[in-house]
């Protein structure tokens, strides 16, 4: 059985988390999309980690962690994350990286930096790992596929003169920096293979003979449906499907193999990075729910900057659910609302005078100004609790609302940042 995991808005739902307790009963975690561009932290009885390549189920004995062909992979990067949960006591876990894979590349990063900086305050607020850049080449058929490193060499500097007789036009003309020099890129790939070789096999068969075999496989998405480049708040998107049909494609499995979809729904909104986000709110009110959200304030896990705050979007978010086939949602970070009076939900979109309840593309997102729908809070703290009839009246009204809203059932409510701070709705 396939189950997929992903966020139903900006990112940041608290994936990881949910991963990480799922991956309890699953054999094997795919991360199938993104790169080391966002992170997902996890409290578990190792401690805290901020996890940005590494499939959250890297905890377990019993798994096996794959990192699927649609991943962007920063080598050095797995390789350090490795070294650093096992240098707290986790032991070495089983990582499988797909042949197909495509390796992200120390100039991916440069070219990132360069045009964040060529455009000035009209940038996109990448995280500056290199994404666009590498899934760009990606798709010019210019980048380099993991198997590649085991090419023979004449083979590989043959490849290497012509993307950068393509990259040094840019880099000299455009950017006005330093050319990049063939033979360092070269030294670069014979570092790179050394280093993935252990992990390297046909993960798309693995995948596909344990699912013969009735294996559980759990698909780990990255960043959520607003992020996604066809469905997202573009151009203000990652450059690789957020979706959870994309799972299927990024794992290497068919289609018809993901029976479940786990949506991750925040009990109120967050973001990182530039792009519209229509219940934000700003000032003391955003700087208060910033302070008390997360699981240590609401600060991105890659980058270290304060996310960006709002109010629950209903209209995104039933959105989001529908875009990711949503089977079932899990809802996260409930008990930092707990200090409110009243809880306002974001149910509609003005727009030109005109309410909607129905998610725009960008052009009329722009215009939209949020029609609220105020609850009662139900102000205490909720962490302990394990029995949903225990939850306070009002926080029970509050997620009913919101499942209404959305049309999907909630079969999990996460009051609490560790594994187990869970109730279960099924």
């Amino acid at each position: 059985m396939v189950r997929a995991i992903v966020g139903a808005n900006w990112g940041d739902e608290g994936k990881g988390k949910i991963t990480d307790m799922l991956a309890e009963e699953s054999d094997i975690i795919v991360r199938f999309q993104g790169g080391s561009n966002a992170g997902h932290t996890i409290i578990n009885d190792y401690g805290k980690f901020a996890l940005h390549l590494l499939p959250s189920g890297v905890f377990y004995d019993h798994t096996t962690s794959v990192i699927g062909n649609g991943v962007a992979l920063n080598i050095p990067y797995l390789i350090n994350e490795l070294k650093d949960i096992t240098s707290k006591g986790v032991p070495m876990p089983k990582v499988l990286v797909s042949d197909r894979t495509q390796i992200l590349m120390p100039y991916h990063i440069l070219f990132d930096q360069y045009e964040e900086e060529r455009l000035g305050g009209k940038s996109f607020g990448s995280t500056k790992s290199g994404i666009a850049p590498f899934y760009s080449d990606k798709y010019a058929k210019i980048g380099f596929q993991v198997s590649e490193l085991f090419d023979e060499p004449d083979a590989i500097r043959e490849k290497i003169d012509h993307v950068l007789s393509i990259k040094n036009v840019l880099v000299e003309h455009l950017y006005h920096k330093e050319k990049i020099k063939a033979e360092d890129v070269f030294n670069e790939l014979m570092q790179y293979k050394e280093m993935i070789a252990p992990y390297v096999c046909d993960t798309s068969a693995f995948l596909h003979d344990a699912l013969k075999e009735g294996k559980t496989v759990l698909l780990e998405g990255q960043l959520g449906s607003l992020k996604d480049p066809d469905f997202g708040i573009y151009p203000m998107v990652t450059s690789s499907s957020t979706l959870a049909s994309y799972g299927a494609i990024g794992a290497g499995i068919p289609g018809y193999e993901i029976k479940d979809v786990i949506t991750v729904v925040k009990a109120y909104s967050s973001a990182v990075g530039a792009g519209e986000f229509v219940s934000e709110i700003f000032g003391d009110e955003a700087d208060q729910l910033r302070r008390r959200g997360g699981d240590g304030g609401e600060f991105g896990a890659t980058t270290g900057r304060p996310r960006r705050m709002g109010w629950f979007d209903a209209v995104a978010t039933r959105y989001g659910c529908r875009i990711q086939g949503a089977t079932e949602v899990a809802l996260t970070v409930l008990d930092v609302l707990g200090y409110l009076d009243e809880l306002p939900v974001c149910t509609g979109y003005e727009i030109d005078g005109v309410v909607t309840d129905q998610f725009p593309t960008t052009r009329l997102l722009k215009k939209a100004k949020p029609v609220y729908t105020k609850l009662p809070g139900w102000k205490c703290d909720i962490r302990g609790i394990r029995r949903y009839e225990d939850l306070p009246e009002n926080c029970r009204n509050y997620i009913e609302f919101i499942e209404k809203q959305i049309g999907v059932p909630v079969t999990m409510v996460s009051n609490g940042p560790k594994r187990h701070d869970i109730i279960f709705r099924r």
